[in-house]
């Protein structure tokens, strides 16, 4: 399988003219381009993308309900607006003679980045000789296609922040333990959610290749990878405590990917699905405090103003990665399609989508 590294090296350089051109000029010639594409283009865009992007999605929603609704898409080109794990999701479920295409090939995922083939495959073997085959591996969507095949062929599935418990819960009843990459975050909240103490949860860090625990061998149930969201780590246990001083009316609403200690400090917890439903069937006047990607935020501020919403975190920032995507790399893979030239094509191999989708079919 191609790496992130060879894409890159691989990838085409945005010309000059696109990052030059004013913000009207590239939304008429993307509206011309995507025009001219009609049905053979399909555009997905992630809910934590820039509005000037979004304005172009034929569809928003998370990573992996994007890629399931591009598997029904009979589209030749899906645009991806999103990131690098995303676009390789959608590769694997739609069909050969379709093209998925990330705008600038610079959008990764930093936590995606926390687990790859090479420490999970060393990682295994370490943690078979402490537990032998007593262990079913879990992976996070939010992670490479390398990850979601090691999870496949060995007997295990991918989740979603919306059906962590699910599958958290499945997968205990296949194994005494459980190992869950790359975000120990969720994967610690799922697991308390579920009566599962912290004691009987270990975590692997695989740059000491070492395991890190607090209990008996004999004891542990959860294995938690030690990785992270950057965006999510932002947001910390004094933002609520000020927030309580400050506002105690003010309901704090927050990602699963945030720690431990943030999420049981707040009021509520769930994927960006349940922040969005939550939002849209709270009354009018009620006071948010949400802690997420910034550009959602923003967005459910300008959606909804009769509430009163705010960033848990004040000082705030859009996920870097995911801003990438914007609308000078938008327009320019679309004229480049207009063309009739692919840039950026992201490119599953068959072997690396067969097992990665035997970990994907597990969940769904």
């Amino acid at each position: 399988m191609t790496s992130l590294l060879e894409e890159l090296q691989l990838a085409d350089a945005i010309p000059a003219h696109y990052l030059n051109a004013s913000t009207e000029e590239l939304h008429q010639r993307a509206l011309n381009a995507k025009k001219l594409l009609g049905e053979r283009l399909y555009i997905l865009g992630h809910h934590y993308q820039k509005d000037e992007v979004i304005t172009y999605a034929d569809v928003t929603g998370d990573s992996l309900q994007l890629s399931q609704i591009a598997s029904k898409q009979t589209a030749d080109y899906i645009i991806f607006c999103g990131v690098h794990f995303m676009a390789e999701t959608a590769d694997i479920l739609t069909t050969p003679n379709q093209a998925v295409i990330l705008p600038d090939m610079r959008a990764g995922c930093s936590m995606a980045d926390m687990a790859n083939i090479d420490q999970t495959e060393r990682a295994w073997i370490e943690l078979q000789k402490h537990f032998g085959d007593t262990i079913v591996p879990l992976t996070y969507v939010n992670s490479t296609a390398a990850i979601k095949a090691f999870v496949g062929r060995n007997g295990g599935a991918t989740v979603t922040s919306s059906n962590a418990e699910e599958m958290v819960e499945w997968a205990l009843t296949q194994k005494q333990r459980m190992l869950f990459l790359p975000d120990q975050h969720l994967g610690r909240n799922t697991a308390v959610k579920l009566g599962i103490p912290l004691e009987q949860m270990a975590i692997w860090d695989p740059i000491k290749q070492k395991l890190e625990l607090q209990c008996a061998l004999e004891d542990v149930r959860v294995i938690l990878w030690k990785g992270h969201c950057s965006v999510h780590m932002n947001f910390l246990p004094k933002h609520v405590e000020n927030l309580r001083d400050k506002e105690p009316d003010r309901q704090i609403l927050v990602h699963p990917e945030c720690t431990y200690e943030v999420v049981n400090a707040s009021d509520f917890a769930g994927s960006t699905k349940y922040i969005i439903d939550m939002i849209a069937a709270s009354e009018v006047g009620s006071k948010w405090a949400i802690g997420t990607e910034m550009n959602l935020v923003n967005r459910l501020i300008a959606t909804y103003p009769d509430r009163d919403i705010v960033s848990l975190n004040p000082f705030m920032c859009p996920c870097l990665t995911m801003n990438r995507i914007d609308l000078p790399h938008l327009t320019w893979a679309l004229e480049e399609l207009v063309e009739g030239r692919v840039i950026n094509q992201i490119v599953v191999d068959d072997k690396t989508s067969v097992e990665a989708k035997m970990a994907l079919e597990k969940m769904l």
